[in-house]
């Protein structure tokens, strides 16, 4: 829970913390992953490709800019750690079955994050935790289309 300690300094719940850290490595091994899936889509020609997953970076770098702030504003300083190794992936479906495996990890993490932090009163590490969580979840769906077709449906507990 995050609240003010008599010294007027900011308390954070230490598994919301925790949280938060692990948002930030996930966020920055996604986008270290989508940079280079998407440089190796280019060298294979696939423009649309590359294309797409550059804009799958962008959106984790955005999430990580979002769970940076709100750690700041808890007192709390992002620290770098062991990013995720990048897994490439030989076919373009190969890539889309490891982003898919990453995403339902996070959309996992996220909704236990949010749940803990609702739970510790912490509502605006909550909401940012939903929020993320709905926008990984689209990202999921998306995945999934590409792999199957507009008829796809995430199906979290199923793996690829």
């Amino acid at each position: 829970m995050s609240r003010a300690s008599r010294a007027g300094t900011v308390v954070v719940d230490l598994r919301l913390r925790g949280y938060l850290q692990e948002a930030v490595l996930h966020e920055l091994g996604a986008a270290q992953q989508y940079v280079a899936q998407g440089c190796l889509a280019e060298l294979w020609g696939l423009d649309e490709v590359a294309a797409r997953f550059r804009r799958d970076a962008a959106e984790e770098l955005g999430h990580l800019e979002r769970l940076t702030r709100r750690s700041l504003l808890l007192g709390v300083v992002p620290r770098g750690g062991p990013v995720p190794p990048v897994r490439l992936g030989r076919t373009v479906e190969e890539m889309l079955l490891i982003d898919r495996a990453l995403e339902q990890e996070v959309v996992r993490t996220y909704d236990d994050a949010a749940h803990h932090a609702a739970q510790v009163g912490d509502e605006a590490s909550a909401a940012l935790f939903l929020e993320l969580l709905e926008e990984e979840l689209e990202h999921l769906a998306s995945i999934e289309q590409a792999l199957w077709g507009p008829s796809a449906t995430v199906t979290e507990g199923s793996s690829a």
